[in-house]
């Protein structure tokens, strides 16, 4: 097997292994940052669902409390704001959700259903549970969905879902005595889901590591011809014309040219080492021929 043949295998041994390991590196990276990105988006949009309901229940509620008392005004409920909020915000990217599922909900689109469910019951489980972050599969791809309990905290929730008797009579006229009720103090009754899609941010990743990856594989290939040219230029030719020499002497032709000696390097060196060796061959050769 030729010189440049075995370098050439194990350069691309070296290669090979570097890049699976600096490609597996840089995906897990830039799926990882795809996932920050995702994860800060949904945290932003509950943020922003949080605040409306603060400025709902802090300015709002108080100004329709009279019109309260004549007929119920959803507007003035937390929960409502926050939704519809976020229900306007969806029309444009229809891929973010919002919800608050709640297991008895006041409002019927409210009613949390199959996955829903589960995490509603996560919380009910595991009382120091502040947030739940996980994945799911929708027809438009991976989505994130973060999860807070909604917890009954303010004393004045209950005045309308303690109980049918208690609670006004407008909520009751517009939504019936059959849901929103039974509720109790710092229980569980739902959670606030947010669900932003992971396709997009994932894609990208995609496309910035097999740029990374192209990009390597031409630095490597460029360098891999390089150090090709350079270790024939400087090994293997001199190295072929300096075996030519000698097998051209072991043959008898003890007026094959000299080698140039002129270089210091370890080429040099081995011609240097066998013009002395074909001196003493011919030395010996005239003191046999006397």
């Amino acid at each position: 097997m030729k010189l440049l043949v075995k370098f050439n295998l194990i350069f691309v041994s070296v290669v090979a292994v570097g890049m699976a390991v600096s490609g597996w590196i840089a995906r897990d990276l830039l799926q990882s940052t795809a996932r920050d990105e995702v994860l800060n988006n949904a945290r932003l949009l509950m943020e922003n669902a949080l605040a409306v309901r603060t400025y709902t229940s802090g300015q709002i509620a108080g100004l329709l409390e009279e019109q309260l008392k004549t007929r119920f005004l959803p507007q003035a409920v937390p929960s409502y704001s926050a939704t519809e909020v976020q229900r306007a915000l969806h029309t444009k990217y229809p891929d973010f959700a919002y919800k608050e599922a709640t297991l008895n909900p006041t409002n019927p689109r409210d009613r949390a259903n199959g996955w829903e469910v589960d995490i509603v019951q996560q919380f009910r489980n595991t009382a120091d549970l502040k947030e739940f972050v996980g994945t799911r599969e929708t027809p438009s791809g991976p989505s994130l969905y973060v999860a807070r309990p909604l917890r009954i905290t303010n004393a004045a929730c209950l005045q309308c879902h303690s109980s049918v008797e208690a609670a006004p009579k407008t909520l009751v006229e517009r939504y019936g005595p059959a849901n929103g009720f039974g509720w109790q103090f710092n229980e569980v009754v739902g959670a606030q889901i947010v669900s932003v899609p992971m396709a997009v941010p994932l894609a990208r990743a995609d496309r910035s590591f097999n740029v990374f990856i192209t990009a390597q594989l031409a630095i490597f290939t460029a360098v891999g011809v390089v150090l090709n040219l350079m270790i024939w230029w400087v090994v293997v030719r001199p190295v072929t014309r300096l075996s030519l020499l000698a097998d051209r002497v072991s043959q008898g032709d003890l007026d094959a040219a000299e080698f140039d000696r002129s270089s210091r390097d370890e080429i040099g060196v081995l011609a240097t080492s066998f013009a002395r060796m074909r001196a003493s061959v011919v030395q010996a050769m005239k003191m046999l021929e006397a």
